[in-house]
């Protein structure tokens, strides 16, 4: 019987071992905020590569030091980042293990000491206390700070770059009806709301040929927000562009409440899927070996992200191939710790 779920998969010159992939979380972990890699996050992902994960994503890393989450999130906004990213990927590769960092900038959602950029103020948000809407220069900077990420984290030695185009961030404030009200040529139709996207994408493409993959989220929970035919379009134009893979999540426009369910955003990875004709990465409550398994042989989607269970299992795809009868080779020092 063919185990889809550690079937090897490949995107341009980079093949994964299985499509287990660590989806990206921040930890919150950078005591000094300074961005800098630190201890516990190089144990924190090395653990999950011994614990035969095949694409880890490290959580949300800013470009621009006002596009932090938070005071401590990882940069990327230096080359004084690179040594200690590079450190992390050579313990991550130490494992068989390929390595994704989410370039991303918080926009409105930051919570820094500096000024919140947003596409425009006064939207459906609650954070326009601190926000200023970003002039033609703010966004020049912001595009020309995603390809220098690009060419640090290339620098770094990472195999594969994701874009954080949802859950309300930057991208997504202006992929989004909800928070862009702008008037220019990054405002108004769909064209314009995805220039953003779009120019960003040619940028870090100028300095990264090797995989590119998009987070989005493909359902806002609003009537006046991106619809399902919204985000089909905007991946349209991404897969033109050369997009690998769309990863499919939801919510974090808007403050609202979810009906959270095993695998329901699997939905949307599967439609997009089918109908861009384009891989997609499947994420949401995914816990269970025989659910990922399913996701898989029913081509819902080409990769399963997990998150949380993660967080409590990091030998989870030991776990996994047990329950699906997949003879999974052990790490060399745990070998006698994982025969069953």
């Amino acid at each position: 019987m063919t185990v889809k779920l550690f079937d090897p998969i490949s995107f341009r010159d980079v093949t994964l071992k299985n499509r287990i992939v660590m989806a990206p979380m921040c930890m919150y972990a950078v005591e000094q905020q300074d961005g800098m890699v630190t201890p516990f996050h190089t144990t924190h992902y090395e653990t999950r590569a011994v614990g035969q994960t095949g694409l880890i994503i490290v959580e949300a890393t800013a470009v621009q030091p006002e596009g932090r989450i938070s005071l401590n999130d990882l940069g990327i906004w230096s080359d004084e980042h690179i040594s200690g990213l590079n450190y992390l990927n050579k313990r991550i590769h130490a494992h068989q293990a390929k390595s994704c960092i989410q370039l991303g900038h918080a926009g409105r959602k930051a919570s820094t000491n500096m000024a919140a950029m947003a596409p425009s103020v006064g939207a459906i948000d609650h954070h326009d206390d601190h926000t200023v809407a970003m002039t033609a220069k703010d966004i020049e900077q912001t595009i020309d700070a995603f390809r220098l990420g690009a060419l640090r984290a290339k620098q770094a030695g990472f195999d594969v770059i994701e874009i954080h185009a949802a859950h309300g961030y930057l991208i997504n404030q202006f992929l989004s009806p909800l928070t862009n009200q702008r008037n220019d040529k990054y405002g108004g139709n769909r064209d314009n709301r995805y220039r953003l996207l779009e120019e960003v994408i040619e940028a870090i493409q100028l300095v990264w040929n090797g995989p590119l993959f998009v987070r989005i989220s493909a359902d806002e929970y609003h009537k006046n927000g991106n619809q399902r035919d919204d985000m089909i379009y905007f991946s349209q134009k991404m897969k033109k562009q050369g997009i690998d893979l769309v990863d499919v999540s939801t919510g974090g426009v808007i403050q609202t409440d979810i009906d959270v369910y095993p695998g329901y955003q699997i939905p949307q990875a599967e439609v997009i899927k089918q109908r861009v004709n384009i891989p997609t990465a499947a994420v949401g409550l995914i816990t269970e070996a025989e659910q990922a398994e399913e996701i898989l042989k029913n081509k819902r989607a080409d990769l399963v992200c997990l998150a949380r269970v993660l967080l409590r299992e990091p030998y989870w795809p030991h776990q996994a191939a047990v329950k699906l009868g997949y003879n999974l080779e052990a790490p060399l020092s745990y070998k006698r710790g994982w025969l069953t």
